[in-house]
C-alpha cells in the first residue's frame, strides 16, 4: 500500500450527514495474482476509498461493490474545485443507512478497471506496453478474490457486510460463497446468478459497437484515445436498459430540442432524449476505457452461479452470512424474479435469507437513486 492517506487531506467541516472531502488510495500488491483462466500477472493494484473508522478488532468494514460503469469513489467529493459527490453518497456517510459513525465503509475499483485499477491500460512488465487485450480474461470471482487480498492486507478482520447492485450484487453472491468465513451479510440488489440471453445480447451489441470502430485497432491505442465513437454508442445503448419506459416517459416524453426547428440536418437531435443519450455517451468516453468496457461485460456474460455446481442450491450451499436481496418492479434488465429466484435457492441451501421487492418506475438504476423505503431496508437488515 503506498503512502497516500485520507487523513493527510486538510479537513474541512463536512455538511451534516456528508462524508465530506475524500481521497482515494492505492493498494499494491507485489505478489503474484493467477486468474480463473490460469494466466498470471506479477502483481496488482486496487484504488479504494475508505468512509468512517475500523475499529480496533477491525470487523465493522462494509464494502460497496459497483456496478459495470461504476468505481471506488462512492462517497464525498475529491476538491473543492471539484465536488461531485460519489456515485451513492445518497446512502454513504454519518446517520445514513451505511453510517459512518458506526462502520467503516469501503469502495474500490474492480481488477480489470480504468480508475486506477490493474485492468488493460496498465502497463504489462514484460512489454513496457498497456496490456490491451493481452490483458487476462477477468471473472467476477477474479474481482471479489483481489478484494480480499486487499482487506487482509489493510487490517480488515471480518466484513460486517458487502453491498452492492447489479455487477456489484454479483460480487457480493460471490464473496458469500468464495469467503463465506469473512462476512456477516450479504445485502444483493438487482442483480441475477446469471445473465439472461437478453443481457447478453445487449452486451455484445455494446461490444460490436467498440470493436467495428476503425479506432479500436485491435485494442491498441493510447490513453485518452482509442474508439471513442464505438464507446459512446455502447453507452447509450447500456443506459436504454438501466431506466424504464414510465421514467422516460415522464423524463423526456416527445419534448423536442430548443433548436429542432432551425436545424437543417434530417438526422440532427430533435428529441431531448435523443440529446441525453449522445451526452452520456460522450461523457463516458472521457472516464472510461474501452478495452475496460470490453472485459468487465465480458465477466458479466460468463458469470453464472450454477455452471459448475450444477445448481444454484449447490452453488450456494458454502454461505454462511445472513443474506437479503432486493428487487426493484420496473426493472427489465435483471427483474424481480431473477433475484427472488437467488433467495428461493438460499432458502432450499437452508440458509437465512429473505427478499423484499419494491414497487417503483425507475427502472434497473433504482438503487442508486432517493429512496427512503431502500434506506430503510439497508439500516434494518444490517442492524438485526
Amino acid at each position: 500500500m503506498n503512502d497516500s492517506d485520507p487523513d493527510s487531506i486538510d479537513a474541512l467541516p463536512a455538511e451534516p450527514g456528508e462524508v465530506g472531502l475524500v481521497a482515494p488510495v492505492d493498494y499494491v500488491s507485489d505478489e503474484p495474482f493467477t486468474f480463473e483462466s490460469g494466466r498470471t500477472i506479477p502483481g496488482f493494484t486496487l484504488r479504494y476509498e475508505t468512509y468512517g473508522r475500523l475499529n480496533a478488532a477491525g470487523d465493522n468494514a462494509i464494502l460497496v461493490c459497483h456496478a459495470l460503469s461504476g468505481d471506488h469513489h462512492c462517497a464525498g467529493f475529491h476538491s473543492l474545485s471539484d465536488r461531485k459527490v460519489g456515485w451513492w453518497n445518497n446512502i454513504i456517510g454519518p446517520g445514513k443507512a451505511l453510517d459512518t459513525n458506526r462502520y467503516f465503509v469501503l469502495g474500490c475499483n474492480v481488477l480489470g478497471g480504468c480508475q486506477g485499477s490493474t485492468g488493460p491500460l496498465s502497463v504489462d512488465p514484460e512489454t513496457g506496453q498497456p496490456y490491451g487485450i493481452n490483458f487476462p480474461i477477468v471473472s467476477i470471482r477474479d474481482m471479489v478474490r483481489t478484494q480480499e487480498r486487499w482487506l487482509r492486507a489493510i487490517g480488515v478482520t471480518q466484513l460486517a457486510g458487502v453491498i452492492g447492485g447489479s455487477m456489484g450484487g454479483m460480487q457480493v453472491l460471490e464473496w458469500g460463497i468464495t469467503f463465506p468465513g469473512f462476512v456477516r451479510k450479504l445485502l444483493a440488489m438487482a442483480t441475477t446468478a446469471r445473465e439472461s440471453a437478453q443481457a447478453i445480447a445487449f452486451n455484445e451489441v455494446g461490444r460490436q459497437a467498440i470493436l467495428q470502430d476503425p479506432d479500436w485497432n485491435e485494442g491498441n491505442y493510447a490513453s485518452g484515445e482509442g474508439p471513442r465513437v464505438g464507446l459512446a454508442i455502447a453507452r447509450m445503448m447500456a443506459h436504454i436498459t438501466y431506466l424504464s419506459d414510465a421514467s422516460m416517459a415522464r423524463k423526456f416524453g416527445r419534448r423536442t430540442v430548443a433548436n429542432s426547428k432551425e436545424s437543417t440536418g434530417a438526422f440532427d437531435v430533435q428529441f431531448e432524449v435523443e440529446s441525453y443519450l449522445r451526452y452520456q455517451g460522450k461523457s463516458f468516453t472521457n472516464r472510461f476505457d474501452a478495452n475496460s468496457y470490453l472485459y468487465i461485460t465480458r465477466a458479466l456474460d460468463q458469470f453464472d452461479l450454477a455452471a459448475g455446481p450444477g445448481s444454484l442450491e449447490a452453488a450456494l450451499q458454502p454461505v454462511t452470512a445472513d443474506a437479503l436481496v432486493v428487487g426493484f418492479t420496473s426493472d427489465w434488465l435483471f427483474p424481480p424474479n431473477q433475484n427472488r429466484a437467488i433467495v428461493t435457492a438460499l432458502l432450499r441451501a437452508g440458509k437465512q435469507a429473505s427478499y423484499a421487492e419494491l414497487t417503483t418506475d425507475l427502472g434497473h438504476d433504482s438503487f442508486l437513486l432517493e429512496s427512503p423505503e431502500l434506506y430503510a431496508l439497508v439500516r434494518d437488515f444490517l442492524a438485526s
